[in-house]
């Protein structure tokens, strides 16, 4: 059963009744071994398709994102754990294959959310991060357009919504630094400008889990020839590449309503570049997008 084509109020009860029954069965379950950690609007759920049609890789058993080390992180353990495939079925998918299997997660928001990497190390001590990034303008702006499609942004334009920024998200990452149990919706859903300083998350990711235990990718690469970038991902994972290669398909994607300011395009450029030169320490050549 596909639960993706249900209705959603049928999809809730079975949602509800498949956690119930998880939670009760958490001990006989499977812990990540992996996570994509975003980042947010940079091609994470394309990836996660093409990892989860890998035959040892078991996706979460009902969401793409469980969202745990962020936003549900009170539910307890036993409610992360009742996401994620039974033991006896890794044991079987071993049997087959002849290797073990791992079972991940995708939630963006661990990249961004002030207490997410700590509690990542702290429960998963042995599990590999995988992030994603991409031009970092290019990402503002279709995050602009994505939680404005969702009706999660009621400011239409894209530099009107940049403006606001500041405001919105005043003293809201040392809030939820410090209340466990602290929501910001403007944190989550409107942060344009500070999503894309890709190298300041990834050095409290490094802080906490150690860098060797991340993995980043950049998402043109992915796209423009995903076979090498998906071996790449399997051997860092450690998931064999040859035995199955999976289809390589974006998901996710926004058709474009209209092209940026100019003006804005430069002064978002400029911001970034500083930005851009740290990430080059994280992958080792100057970004993809700051070239030519």
């Amino acid at each position: 059963m596909d639960v993706r084509n249900l209705p959603a109020p049928v999809k809730r009860v079975v949602h509800l009744g498949s956690r119930s029954y998880g939670r009760l069965t958490s001990e006989s379950r499977m812990l990540p071994s992996f996570l994509i950690c975003g980042g947010q609007r940079c091609g994470t759920t394309s990836l996660y398709r093409a990892l989860a049609a890998h035959p040892v890789a078991l996706k979460a058993v009902l969401h793409k994102g469980v969202h745990y080390f962020d936003t549900s992180y009170h539910r307890g353990p036993e409610w992360y754990r009742a996401h994620f495939p039974l033991l006896r079925t890794a044991e079987k998918v071993a049997e087959r294959y002849g290797t073990p299997a791992q079972t991940f997660e995708s939630s963006p928001y661990y990249m961004y959310h002030p207490q997410a990497a700590a509690r990542i190390a702290r429960d998963l001590p042995y599990a590999k991060l995988v992030v994603l990034v991409r031009d970092p303008v290019e990402r503002a702006y279709s995050q602009h357009h994505h939680e404005v499609a969702r009706a999660f942004e009621s400011e239409r334009d894209f530099g009107a919504a940049l403006a606001l920024e500041p405001a919105r998200l005043h003293r809201q990452e040392e809030r939820l630094a410090v209340d466990s149990r602290y929501y910001s919706f403007a944190h989550q859903h409107h942060a344009y400008r500070a999503r894309g300083e890709y190298a300041r998350y990834l050095s409290v990711m490094a802080q906490h889990v150690g860098r060797e235990r991340i993995h980043v990718v950049e998402s043109e690469r992915f796209f423009a020839d995903p076979g090498p970038v998906y071996d790449e991902v399997c051997a860092f994972l450690g998931l064999p590449a040859d035995l199955e290669r999976p289809p390589f398909e974006r998901h996710n994607a926004r058709a474009r309503q209209s092209d940026m300011d100019p003006g804005l395009r430069r002064e978002l450029n400029a911001y970034y570049q500083p930005h851009d030169e740290a990430l080059g320490g994280w992958l080792g050549h100057t970004p993809i997008w700051r070239r030519g």
